[in-house]
């Protein structure tokens, strides 16, 4: 069990979100005379291809003492909760056997990697705990559910489900008492990728700012004086238009929800776009509209560079905001931090600073987020 709870826990650290865990299956060792075998099936969701999540499966064996190289064979393909083999087909014991059997309904056949695992319907202790994850997989190939593949299972020799689990290691990261996430922070510094894999991971009701669709956020950027006041009141509607129907919908003693922004952000622009005779008339529309809301228990601020906050404007494309420069970003950081030195928060507010991490591309530093948001929501 020991080895199989390590290895759950690498494949969340390395692979992906861990939406599933089956329960853990009893069988007789098969091809030699050894201790049973334990066997489970983890369900992740993945932005990794198939090759690489299998390279990490044989770097997780490695790390947890397992050597597919036989002395004198080559190394084989992965068989689906099945024994080891070597060159000359010579069974034995292991550490771990990590397969992947299937990538949703991907279907395909190299050198190194066969999808799904062509042996999943010969093994009733592969079927067994699959099913337990994903009762509704149909095998892409042969076209057949679960409820065939074990009917049409050669395998005479059932599992047997043990009285112990492991342990799903999302469970280390506890939000159940979170129930309004806010997640802030500069143009270009992340909010709305992070605010999206929260609320993937965590079943959370998400709310995402509607610039796409403000007429006036191009015409802004091409003549700010003109545009400024148009904009900033648009934005104000709109955010709290999607406030205030979002909020009515979901049960904030029950619901997660997760937004890409806070209703504050409508003030720290506003201060900077709007003359001040303005930004008078803007705040008494905005303390009228917002004195009812809900506020989040817990404000996150993603602080980057401006250096690489140029460069995430640079590289996500927008024709719009290619105009943006190092001043306005470092204005717009300032009101910021002149809003979280302030007593406006009700709820915790969690600095996080970017500049030496990368979380869409790094799960690890995904994690370390995900870490001080547990800790500071304990």
């Amino acid at each position: 069990m020991g080895h199989l709870q390590k290895a759950l826990d690498l494949l969340f650290q390395r692979v992906g979100h861990m939406v599933q865990v089956s329960r853990v299956y009893q069988s007789p060792s098969m091809g030699f005379s050894g201790e049973d075998f334990l066997n489970a099936v983890a369900y992740l969701q993945t932005d990794m291809t198939p090759e690489a999540v299998m390279q990490e499966l044989l770097s997780i064996e490695r790390d947890l003492g397992r050597n597919r190289l036989a002395p004198g064979s080559q190394t084989q393909r992965s068989t689906a909760g099945g024994t080891s083999q070597s060159a000359d087909r010579q069974y034995s014991s292991r550490t771990i056997d990590l397969d992947l059997l299937a990538y949703g309904d991907l279907i395909l056949d190299t050198e190194d990697l066969t999808l799904p695992h062509p042996r999943i319907q010969n093994r009733l202790f592969v079927l067994q705990p699959f099913m337990d994850v994903a009762p509704e997989w149909v095998h892409p190939e042969l076209g057949l559910n679960f409820s065939a593949l074990l009917a049409q299972c050669p395998d005479s020799n059932p599992p047997k489900p043990i009285a112990q689990w492991l342990k799903n290691p999302l469970s280390a990261y506890d939000f159940t008492a979170l129930r309004y996430l806010a997640i802030e922070g500069n143009i270009g510094a992340g909010k709305t990728s992070l605010a999206q894999m929260i609320a993937r991971d965590f079943n959370g009701k998400l709310i995402l700012e509607r610039f796409a669709d403000n007429p006036f956020l191009p015409q802004f950027y091409q003549d700010p004086e003109r545009y400024a006041f148009a904009l900033e009141m648009s934005f104000l509607a709109d955010r709290f238009q999607q406030l205030a129907e979002q909020s009515a919908q979901y049960d904030l003693f029950s619901d997660l929800i997760i937004t890409d922004y806070d209703r504050y952000k409508s003030l720290i622009f506003a201060k900077i776009t709007l003359t001040p005779a303005e930004f008078d008339l803007y705040q008494k529309f905005f303390h009228q509209m917002h004195r009812d809301l809900p506020r989040p228990q817990v404000y996150v601020y993603l602080a980057q560079s401006t250096e690489r906050l140029l460069d995430n404007i640079k590289r996500r494309g927008r024709s719009y905001e290619q105009s943006i420069d190092a001043d306005y970003l470092q204005k717009i950081h300032s009101g910021y931090l002149t809003h979280l030195n302030s007593e406006t928060h009700q709820g915790k507010v969690i600095r996080i600073d970017l500049n030496d991490l990368d979380f869409v591309n790094r799960r690890s530093d995904y994690l370390k987020i995900l870490d001080l948001i547990t800790k500071h929501t304990a």
